[in-house]
């Protein structure tokens, strides 16, 4: 009779296994938000490793604020951006086309996306609830 397995038990193990599987599964999307968006080492764009305070000379000279950490080329490709939007550009960059163009503003259309879902109430609250699960987050 001592081999008897309690159907209690059996219920509230797979009943644990499956709050961990949860619990993982919030833990790996708020790392991969993190991870992925909020690295200080790398270029945003292009993911190249760069230098903390590193921006490009082009934006200096034009006085053009750059609200993500870039490499040197790809800060420069935001500013020739910003300066093509504004009627402008190096017209040397022959290759810097309305579908380049297109490839930018998408770009940051999807920054926008990921800091708007960041500060969503329901990632918030993913937050709030991992938190309270693992007091070291």
């Amino acid at each position: 009779m001592g081999d008897i397995i309690s159907l209690d038990e059996k219920l509230q193990l797979a009943k644990d296994k499956r709050n961990e599987l949860i619990r993982r599964r919030k833990l790996l999307a708020v790392k991969k938000v993190f991870q992925c968006t909020h690295c200080s080492f790398k270029c945003e764009k292009c993911g190249t490793q760069i230098s903390v305070g590193q921006q490009g000379v082009k934006a200096a000279e034009r006085n053009i604020r750059i609200p993500y950490r870039f490499c040197q080329s790809c800060s420069e490709e935001y500013v020739d951006f910003i300066e093509r939007l504004k009627g402008k550009g190096d017209p040397d960059c022959y290759w810097h086309n309305d579908d380049w163009a297109a490839a930018w503003k998408k770009w940051i259309d999807y920054q926008g996306a990921v800091d708007r879902y960041t500060k969503s109430k329901e990632f918030l609250q993913l937050l709030k609830e991992l938190k309270q699960t693992r007091p070291d987050l």
